[in-house]
């Protein structure tokens, strides 16, 4: 089967958040199974700043409204067995960010993946590829599904291309003003409530839920969410509509890259037979982090800092936290307010709480190992790829539950001491705050403590059984095209 994976960030070459894990883990894993699976990308100013790459003389052209923008085709190796090709536009794609800055979206981001979705079709026209099956992803691919029906639908190349669209969150949506409408080559015509109008506006992420063969996301719990009014974003009814086409797939890690057994980031190798090394970690980490009472015990958030993470309940809670008797690292960024809140109370509750705005690698697999909680209160999250690295760290969860968070924690017994971490429901401060506490009265046996921590690291959330259930859709997605 040839598989195209189009997706606007992807490890290892970029990443703001779980979409590009999952990209990237996935081709891998296709790849690993003899697949003909590959990748296509914008070229970003910092892929080509770290990556050498390989020009492959073509070029590819997209009438935007008036303009026609270029772009060069690259690719990660020589040869027919390249893995991800690159879409080279420096005009759309040469700047310091992926899709904006702390102050706001870029603009232009209608414009430049509206030609992102033309340029991955051209790409196959300018290869000669003839993919049997599209895996787009959010709203930054959405139109290639439309593209395929309508201003595609008479090429030879993709008489037998199928498209599956997978939504990673459905509270990022392309929604943009009606003008941008002339950018995609579409007539007027799509701008009804039934196609692309959204409340007036231009919906891209509307033309993959409505044109894609089959759709996904990325837990079963969110693809129940998803269809309800609270959950939905305003697109509830869409996705009833194509409830029988929508599927929850949970996402999977990389234990090549999160396994605390042969970390090389970390300051002691560790496995679930054998907690000393994290011990070892959880001291260092204390010491970096120049906590006053290295006892206490240690949680952290590793996330972008926006609403939909939960930080506000956070954020009203710090003081509570603290007065429990927790010692609280943040690691991240997101909203320039919340990066300004935290590093405030950081400097405020000195000793007991450590912030570091922005992302480092290294530094994350050091929370993970050293920490013994990891919070994630998230208002929806539709899959989390923190409580499943966590996990497998022996970083006990303590979550909201929703989404794939719902799907991949069992909330403690604390009669039968079984369970993989602490669930709450209700989206509130005092939610979270008893959850926590829950948390604590554990944490003061030690040995209830340990065994919780080496029953979590025993869960698998490796990618091979979430890979086998996209291989099903492939094949489901190829058979509704009508091959």
């Amino acid at each position: 089967m040839k598989i195209l994976i189009a997706s606007s960030e992807a490890v290892p070459y970029i990443k703001t958040g779980g979409l590009a894990d999952v990209a990237g883990s996935l081709l891998k894993e296709l790849r690993k199974r003899h697949e003909k699976a590959f990748l296509v990308l914008p070229l970003y100013a910092a892929i080509k700043n770290a990556y050498k790459l390989y020009a492959t003389g073509k070029l590819i052209q997209v009438r935007m409204g008036s303009v026609t923008y270029r772009g060069r085709i690259f690719a990660s190796s020589e040869g027919e067995n390249c893995e991800t090709y690159f879409i080279e536009c420096d005009e759309l794609y040469g700047r310091s960010e992926l899709y904006g800055t702390p102050a706001g979206d870029y603009p232009d981001n209608a414009l430049r993946f509206i030609f992102f979705s033309r340029a991955v079709l051209e790409l196959c026209l300018a290869l000669r590829i003839k993919p049997d099956v599209i895996h787009c992803n959010d709203w930054q691919t959405a139109l290639v599904p439309l593209y395929l029906k309508t201003l595609y639908k008479d090429s030879a190349y993709f008489a037998k291309t199928s498209s599956l669209f997978t939504v990673h969150n459905l509270g990022y949506q392309g929604i943009f003003d009606v003008s941008a409408l002339r950018y995609t080559g579409l007539g007027r015509e799509y701008f009804i409530p039934d196609s692309l109008e959204f409340y007036g506006k231009l919906n891209l992420m509307k033309a993959g839920l409505l044109y894609a063969d089959l759709i996904n996301t990325v837990s079963d719990t969110y693809a129940q969410e998803i269809q309800q009014a609270e959950f939905g974003f305003g697109l509830d009814g869409v996705m009833r509509k194509r409830a029988q086409d929508l599927f929850g797939i949970l996402n999977g890690i990389n234990y090549e890259e999160w396994d605390p057994a042969r970390d090389t980031f970390i300051p002691a190798q560790y496995g679930d037979g054998d907690l000393k090394g994290k011990v070892r970690c959880r001291k260092r980490l204390c010491q970096e982090a120049a906590f006053g009472k290295e006892t206490l015990p240690v949680a952290a958030i590793i996330s972008r800092l926006s609403s939909q993470k939960g930080v506000d309940l956070v954020l009203n809670s710090l003081e509570v936290l603290i007065a429990l008797g927790l010692n609280l690292i943040i690691l991240g960024k997101g909203e320039a307010a919340y990066e300004r809140l935290f590093k405030k109370k950081a400097e405020a509750l000195k000793g007991r709480i450590f912030t570091h705005i922005g992302f480092e690698e290294s530094l994350a697999h050091r929370v993970y190992a050293g920490s013994d909680f990891f919070l994630m209160p998230s208002q929806y999250e539709p899959c989390g790829l923190g409580q499943l690295i966590a996990m497998k760290y022996g970083t006990v969860p303590i979550a909201r539950k929703t989404g794939g968070l719902a799907d991949t924690i069992q909330d403690y017994d604390h009669l039968t001491y079984t369970g993989t971490g602490f669930l709450f429901s209700d989206y509130s401060p005092f939610a979270m705050q008893d959850a926590v506490k829950r948390a604590l009265c554990v944490y003061t046996v030690k040995a209830h403590m340990k065994k919780l921590a080496t029953d979590v690291m025993k869960n698998d959330f490796s990618w091979g059984r979430s890979t086998e259930r996209y291989l099903e859709l492939y094949r489901r997605a190829g058979k509704r095209a009508g091959q």
